[in-house]
């Protein structure tokens, strides 16, 4: 019985920060304002690994790089409103009766003696998601070249390998469908790329092409900044942030980004 006692002692404690944030009325957050405070939490998060020695140079560059180009890809903010407390019922119910509830889902379907997904595991899934992606190479060779369901496939090939660190093979697959109609979007994706490959060259021109037709495109200018940075030309990256800043809303939510890229320059 006390061990009960005890547990049901710890489960208050950790809903109280949940109590405390029904009991009143609260600012309600949009999408795009949820995704961009994560967005920045993931950014100090990465800092705090990199100084703790967890990730090296390279890896904390191409996980900053990810974060930021989601910042910059986030959509507009939501109009803010205000949401009034939870009633006695609803705390009641969040207090008691879900905690309740889980302990007796717990007891009936619960396995606290499951071992670990072994290696074995993780190596079938691993073969089964390159299976998956075999049948897709096979289903695009049957497509006629340049047309939009071959397009398609190409970008979601593309955006397979890539999640899977396949840098080579997704710059392929995006060049691919690029090579069958260029737009903006898509050339930014190879573009981050060609950056992550160290490819600035690349970069740059598919940059300026796209610029061609969105000049004012932030996405766009932003990138062309970190390929000016990265290959060296500290001078040009500089100059290409301070006019996206000079050019943009106060209110641009991804104004910290490159402010803190100019702030690392040397």
């Amino acid at each position: 019985m006390t061990l009960w006692l005890l547990l049901g002692a710890l489960a208050l404690l950790a809903l109280l920060p949940l109590i405390i944030t029904l009991v009143r009325p609260t600012r309600a957050r949009g999408r795009a304002e949820a995704d961009l405070a994560l967005y920045r939490a993931q950014l100090a998060e990465l800092d705090r690994e990199r100084e703790a020695g967890r990730l090296d140079a390279a890896q904390h560059q191409a996980a900053t790089l990810e974060v930021q180009r989601r910042i910059l890809a986030a959509p507009k903010e939501d109009a803010p409103e205000l949401r009034p407390g939870r009633t006695a019922a609803m705390l009641a119910a969040m207090v008691f009766l879900v905690p309740a509830a889980a302990l007796g889902l717990y007891l009936v379907r619960g396995t606290p003696d499951m071992p670990a997904a072994p290696f074995v595991e993780r190596q079938r899934l691993a073969q089964e998601e390159d299976a998956m992606l075999e049948t897709l190479r096979g289903r695009l060779a049957m497509l006629e070249p340049g047309s939009d369901a071959a397009r398609q496939g190409q970008i979601l090939l593309g955006n397979a390998e890539r999640s899977r660190g396949r840098l080579d093979e997704a710059v392929r697959a995006y060049r691919t469908a690029l090579e069958s109609r260029f737009d903006g979007p898509l050339a930014a994706d190879l573009a981050e790329l060609e950056i992550e490959r160290g490819d600035h060259a690349a970069a740059s021109a598919l940059i300026a092409r796209a610029l061609g037709s969105s000049p004012r495109e932030p996405r766009l200018r932003f990138l062309a900044g970190l390929a000016e940075a990265r290959a060296g030309r500290t001078d040009n990256a500089r100059r290409t942030w301070q006019a996206l800043l000079a050019d943009a809303p106060a209110e641009a939510p991804w104004r910290p980004v490159v402010e803190r890229q100019l702030q690392a320059l040397p």
